[in-house]
């Protein structure tokens, strides 16, 4: 048995946990698309991570088909690829190629973390998002053990680890990591300074970082199960613009 079955016995049965990540967020944000939604995805990448998910968290996190149009930015031209975006638009500058109030929801995931101009980009979300609209945020958290063991590797060696610790994750998809913003109090307080009303709480599915080894599995369970959610694993940060 591995690690996930031994600890996760629900998982045998369409292959994710109770407290999986990806079903958690994703269903939220799937209780705000509707038909006639204009959905954004920041950081859309070339869409291989979505081939590689089970159905079940395809199916939730593909918007195309569920909503008007889903709008996918990146700075890098790969992402052009996409085939879960509608329109694929390059991030060539500091302005995002999107029309003033034009969006009704706008997702991140694993993004912010990416971010080093904080002012730029909660500038750009109000400025692209409608009255009313709403912003979903996703994140490693810098205080959590990922968030602590990332900050301590130099930029240029993330791809190694990264494909050391993900076996499915690919050398391009590593981008530079900068974590400027990447605690409770700060995500909140950014949300707040440009005008959204927030709920943002610290999260921790299963411990898939540390499947290579047992003992590590183990203690990430225990870290999972009892750690407080100021030191969670993931951040989730929810916005209304007001």
């Amino acid at each position: 048995m591995d690690n996930i079955t031994i600890y996760y016995p629900e998982s045998d049965f369409g292959g994710f946990t109770d407290i999986d990540g990806t079903v958690a967020f994703y269903f939220r944000v799937n209780s705000f698309i509707h038909s006639s939604s204009v959905v954004l995805d920041v950081g859309c990448g070339s869409g291989s991570s979505i081939e590689e998910l089970i159905p079940v968290k395809q199916k939730l996190r593909i918007f195309k088909g569920k909503c008007k149009k889903i709008i996918g930015i990146d700075v890098d031209e790969n992402a052009s690829k996409n085939p879960f975006c509608d329109e694929f638009r390059l991030i060539k500058g500091d302005c995002w190629p999107l029309k003033n109030h034009s969006v009704d929801i706008c997702i991140c995931d694993n993004v912010l973390e990416h971010v080093d101009d904080l002012k730029i980009f909660f500038s750009e979300c109000q400025r692209v998002i409608k009255t009313g609209g709403y912003l979903f945020i996703r994140t490693p958290n810098a205080l959590s053990y990922i968030g602590l063991f990332s900050k301590m590797i130099p930029n240029r060696f993330h791809s190694f680890v990264a494909s050391k610790v993900q076996k499915e994750r690919k050398k391009e998809s590593v981008f530079p990591a900068y974590y400027r913003c990447n605690t409770i109090r700060k995500i909140r307080n950014m949300l707040n300074k440009y005008g959204f009303y927030s709920c943002v709480y610290g999260y921790e599915a299963e411990p898939s970082y540390l499947s290579f080894s047992r003992l590590f599995y183990f203690l990430g369970i225990i870290h999972q199960r009892f750690a407080p959610k100021v030191l969670k694993a993931a951040i989730f940060a929810y916005g209304r613009k007001i």
